[in-house]
């Protein structure tokens, strides 16, 4: 069991050392969310009102769009590494062929990456609960629970990002991965309540994964709590586990001789 969680341990430690140098990227993931809830959340909060949100009623704007933007922080902040960083270790520093050329498995370094992409996807989120909580923008006790969310949806988008990565021939294949992080941003319920959109649309925004995450933290800020909310909970944990599972079997595959 110790050898179980050393071997990522090692992997997480070589990342952490590695950024020692390069902090300022890392900061980077804490402004943006920040920006977003100051122009959007507050500025053009003051312009909409209130808006509507199922089982809660009438809620200011920016209580709102807030825990969207700390569910929107967490997949940013784990796909970052997941994908970019995740491609140059595997092409060009070839960082991932040198682990396995000790005693680590595909498994330990496919944990330890993992491991690395959820510190930095919840260090942006547990910051950016923080500062709802100095603004006032937490209704409920139970927001306490948005970090451990967090967390999987973290979980959920490193191990699919890591496992779509495996596939990747060169930077220019990262443009489908903004293809698809993008619209989740802009159209999974985080700007604009899910009744706003169109039948058809609605259900197809109910089945994408940063809803998932968008709808659990929101629920939990808002203090609308309900066995429901394990659905959401279920699907993130399985999207993660299936895409580790794709991730360690892909690098055995590519890396092993």
């Amino acid at each position: 069991m110790t050898t179980l969680l050393l071997r990522p341990g090692a992997v997480l430690s070589r990342n952490v050392m590695a950024y020692r140098r390069m902090w300022f990227i890392f900061l980077t993931g804490f402004v943006e969310p920040l920006l977003y809830l100051g122009s959007i959340g507050i500025g053009v909060g003051e312009l909409v009102g209130d808006v509507p949100v199922a089982g809660v009623g009438s809620v200011p704007y920016r209580e709102f769009v807030a825990p969207a933007l700390v569910a929107t922080a967490a997949m940013n902040g784990a796909v970052f590494d997941a994908t970019f960083g995740f491609f140059f270790k595997l092409k060009y520093s070839h960082s991932f062929a040198a682990m396995l050329a000790t005693p680590l498995g595909p498994t330990d370094v496919a944990l330890g990456e993992l491991s690395w992409c959820l510190l930095r996807g919840s260090a942006y989120s547990g910051a950016f609960l923080g500062a709802m909580w100095a603004f006032g923008l937490i209704a409920s006790p139970w927001a306490i629970l948005a970090l451990p969310v967090t967390i999987l949806i973290g979980l959920a988008f490193a191990g699919v990002g890591m496992a779509a990565t495996t596939w990747m021939r060169s930077f220019v294949d990262f443009d489908k991965i903004n293809l698809v992080l993008i619209p989740l941003f802009l159209f999974s319920a985080t700007f604009f309540p899910l009744s706003r959109y169109p039948g058809a649309v609605e259900w197809v925004v109910r089945v994408t994964p940063l809803y998932q995450g968008v709808h659990l933290v929101r629920s939990l800020c808002l203090g609308h709590v309900g066995p429901g909310l394990l659905v959401h909970v279920a699907y993130l944990v399985v999207m993660g586990a299936v895409g580790l599972r794709i991730a360690s079997r892909r690098l055995d595959r590519l890396l092993q001789p």
